[in-house]
């Protein structure tokens, strides 16, 4: 019994343009499935970070609420001054936390602005916290939260606002 042609072939393997084919499939998903991981890793790092730096602008407004007038009125006026020693922030007491304080002040840039909003005796302060970071793709990412502070007010404190 003779075997026709076809079933021959059929037998025989796969063609070289099957495997061509395949072959460009599999490049193709692997090649994307690369992208995709990048760009989840970057949205991981901006998550994290973004949580980091707010936790850094809330820390540093509850430290700031503590203050009384006398002191908050006393903060430095000028512009994107002091830096915010993230020490004061971040414990320190064993060497896993001192790790993570290394990471953090390598990383983050933490200013506060003090701005004069009323001449009026019982003042009213505008407060702005500012973290700055760069994330692994290279772009300055930015938090800001912003309170004003008056004297007098409501536990010495007016409102919040984060943005």
């Amino acid at each position: 019994m003779k075997r026709s042609l076809f079933n021959r072939r059929r037998n025989g393997g796969f063609t070289i343009l099957e495997v061509a084919i395949a072959a460009g499939v599999m490049v193709m998903v692997i090649s994307s499935s690369i992208i995709v991981m990048q760009s989840g890793f970057k949205a991981l790092d901006n998550a994290r970070k973004t949580t980091l730096a707010s936790q850094i602008t809330q820390s540093e407004m509850e430290r700031i609420r503590m203050l009384n007038w006398t002191q908050v009125s006393g903060l430095p006026a000028s512009p994107g001054y002091p830096t915010i020693a993230l020490t004061d922030i971040f414990p320190q007491n064993t060497a896993t936390e001192q790790k993570v304080l290394a990471e953090m002040q390598a990383t983050f840039t933490a200013t506060r602005t003090v701005t004069v909003l009323s001449a009026d005796p019982n003042g009213l302060l505008l407060i702005t916290v500012e973290v700055t970071w760069k994330g692994i793709d290279g772009i300055t990412h930015k938090r800001s939260t912003n309170t004003r502070y008056c004297e007098n007010g409501l536990y010495s404190y007016y409102y919040t606002v984060a943005s």
